[in-house]
């Protein structure tokens, strides 16, 4: 069901708006200096939106796992110094997410002022779902917007709880901007894909992606698989995998997954980059087939198998991508996983999306990430909403 935009909420004036954002951005060794911005960069859109329209805006966030414990090093202070520079007018910060001086500091705002409370994880209760927190959380909030979909698949008290205590109250429960492109672009593609649609599915255990394999082969038109998951599906076939990485205790499941994508396209690779250790520097070898030598471990796919990945990506209408090809952090290894983002970036008729995590910093790490038609924020939320479950930060949102 179509969920509540704050684009379907033209006026905001008068009203209290408490915004989850996913500031949970890297700071330096002194917990002062933040090292990538991009995730405040992608809330610019939705508080602009708001603070234009006349809403107070009081904005909560996680960063990093202080365990329910004050961490001067993981306070969101510099962000608060960060995003006033980034929308060019100032944002207050309150040291605190709850409580008096809380209180205090929202009940004065005034239309178009912003405010970004201190972590809401220095509480236990957060991680709890705790009823009791969110309502000090959402205390004399009119309404609630979620524009962190990376914290979408976590019942939390500032993801899940607060949003229910304004709905009881009679307010409304709305996505900002970036969730609701999230919500656009994964949904539509598992929902409406345009055919062929190709899953492309990497990373290093199966055992991680087991539900997202099952979801995709009842959907995609073909799956290639990548990483160090195909040694485990190859071993069952009887192929060598040398010394690569491989999950002994999970053969068993390979074989069912395989059973199940008996006529569907489902490609393995036919060839891989072997290596003499998995690191830079290492001896390495293309094989002459999908056996990897003994002695030798698999770090990335070969030749062969980037052709073939080549021409499915080049068809399709389709294209979801989540787990690189290959060890693409090292140079040496990092050829497979790269074609292949320059193949989905090249395919201009595509939809292609990409999976966040350790695939959206690949195909920065490539230089294709402005040439795909989109890039999830959210790691553990992209790979459970392509699994097909209900995320909780999305449930909890009122419907159109």
């Amino acid at each position: 069901m179509a969920k509540l935009s704050i684009n379907d909420l033209k006026d905001f004036r008068g009203q209290r708006v408490l915004v989850r954002v996913d500031y949970n951005v890297p700071l330096d060794e002194t917990g002062t200096q933040i090292t990538d911005d991009k995730r405040i960069k992608a809330t610019v859109p939705t508080l602009e939106y708001l603070w234009k329209n006349g809403a107070r805006v009081v904005l909560c966030s996680h960063l990093g796992r202080p365990k329910g414990k004050r961490d001067p090093k993981q306070s969101l202070r510099p962000v608060a110094q960060r995003l006033a520079e980034l929308l060019a007018r100032p944002v207050a910060f309150v040291d605190d997410c709850i409580g008096d001086k809380v209180e205090k500091t929202v009940l004065i705002m005034q239309p178009g002022d912003i405010v970004l409370l201190e972590n809401v994880r220095f509480y236990a209760e957060e991680e709890k779902n705790d009823p009791a927190f969110a309502e000090k959380l959402a205390k004399n909030m009119d309404l609630y917007v979620n524009d962190a979909f990376g914290s979408a698949h976590r019942a939390h008290a500032s993801t899940h709880a607060a949003a229910e205590v304004i709905k009881k109250r009679g307010g409304k429960a709305a996505a900002g901007f970036l969730m609701e492109k999230e919500l656009k672009y994964l949904g539509g593609a598992l929902a409406h894909p345009g055919r062929p649609f190709v899953a492309i599915i990497g990373g290093a255990k199966v055992s991680d992606k087991i539900a997202v394999i099952e979801n995709l082969l009842q959907q995609a038109d073909a799956v290639l698989i990548g990483g160090a998951m195909a040694y485990t599906f190859l071993k069952t076939q009887g192929f060598g995998i040398g010394k690569s990485l491989v999950e002994n205790d999970k053969l068993d499941l390979a074989k069912e997954l395989l059973a199940k994508a008996k006529g569907k396209k489902f490609l393995l690779p036919s060839d891989h980059l072997q290596a003499t250790e998995p690191k830079a520097g290492a001896t390495t070898r293309i094989t002459d087939g999908p056996s990897i030598e003994d002695g030798w471990c698999g770090v990335d796919i070969g030749p062969q198998t980037i052709e073939r990945y080549k021409k499915e990506i080049a068809g399709a209408k389709t294209i979801i991508w989540n787990g690189p090809m290959g060890i693409f952090e090292v140079p040496e290894f990092s050829k497979g996983t790269f074609d292949v983002a320059k193949a989905v970036a090249e395919n201009k008729g595509a939809t292609s999306i990409i999976g966040g995590g350790d695939s959206a910093k690949a195909v920065k790490k490539a230089g294709y990430d402005k040439q795909v038609t989109f890039v999830s924020t959210g790691g553990g939320a992209s790979l459970e909403f392509l699994e097909g479950r209900e995320l909780p930060g999305v449930a909890v949102l009122s419907d159109k």
